[in-house]
């Protein structure tokens, strides 16, 4: 989420994200081996895209592997803060550090650093530096980069699998523009012409998921794939803050797509790396705490309940 806070509108209007600064992988022989203990995750509950990363991390069986902290989902001006900053009920102290504010770690790696200050956050707490800031490439990491410190169950989920990875690519591909960071492109809008732009944009894309998930569980290949991780967290803050906040009010997903409806039912009653990393008290702060679309800073008690029962 901090990275549509940071971002400025085009000429047009419409919203442009900005591109994640760290881009390291986790190797064997690389300067980032793979090792338990060794690696953290600053997260924010609030946050799609740090979102990603915590429900992969939990399918794969990494809680022992890499620690993890969470930020308040309040930002102020200085960006993320911890819990001694702002104690939001289930944010962190920064224990590694110390810091006040996520950005202080950016500044630790780089006191010139005039990047933008994101979540997530995958740091190297050997090498005391930032191993890589982009969600997408962080799932693909914690996939297969700790196999060898894991069960066998968990090292053989493959949430990327060779067989399915052109399709698994197109569809996110063609999910995230549209969807993922439609939302946000509708959200942050400046103009009329860009909001509805944006926002026939997530419906469309919508109304093809619909159809794609007809009869099924999950999107790709019969089995559960980065696709679904990915596609779950914007669906899941949907009804919640997206028709809201966004002004995605077209439909909802609890009454106007079934199939997509069931699909994210069943991924967050029936599979508790979903259900445990979803916490709707972090989602609407934080949307709700953004004074440029809400300067009351008034949260909305609905929808209840924020998913329905199976």
């Amino acid at each position: 989420m901090s990275k549509d806070l940071q971002n400025g509108p085009e000429g047009d209007g419409s919203f442009k994200r900005k591109p994640s600064t760290f881009r390291n992988i986790i190797e064997k022989g690389g300067k980032f081996e793979p090792e338990k203990g060794r690696y953290h995750l600053y997260v924010a509950f609030s946050c799609p895209w740090a979102h990603r990363t915590l429900i992969t991390r939990q399918l794969k069986g990494l809680e022992d592997i890499i620690s993890v902290l969470v930020v308040s989902p309040r930002m102020d001006s200085d960006g993320w803060p911890f819990a001694n900053v702002d104690p939001f009920p289930g944010a962190d102290i920064d224990t590694l550090y110390h810091a006040s504010h996520l950005k202080e770690l950016y500044h630790k790696v780089d006191p010139n650093f005039d990047g933008k200050f994101t979540v997530p956050v995958l740091w190297d707490k050997k090498l005391q530096t930032i191993v890589n800031n982009e969600s997408s490439e962080i799932i693909r990491i914690l996939n297969t980069a700790f196999n060898e410190f894991i069960s066998p169950a968990k090292a053989t989920t493959n949430l990327y699998p060779e067989q399915y990875r052109t399709e698994i690519d197109q569809l996110n591909e063609w999910v995230y523009d549209g969807l993922n960071n439609g939302v946000y492109k509708a959200g942050f809008a400046e103009t009329q012409q860009a909001y509805e732009k944006a926002v026939l944009a997530v419906f469309t894309s919508l109304d093809r998921l619909e159809s794609l998930l007809a009869g099924k569980d999950f999107l790709v290949g019969g089995q559960l794939t980065e696709a679904d991780v990915r596609l779950y967290v914007t669906i899941v803050r949907f009804d919640v803050v997206y028709v809201g906040k966004f002004k995605c009010n077209l439909r909802t997903i609890r009454d106007g797509y079934p199939n997509i409806h069931r699909w994210l039912r069943k991924l967050y009653w029936e599979n508790p790396a979903f259900k445990s990393t979803t916490n709707f008290e972090h989602i609407k702060g934080g949307y709700y705490s953004m004074k440029s679309l809400n300067p009351r800073l008034i949260v909305p008690v609905g929808p209840k309940p924020d998913i329905e029962p199976l």
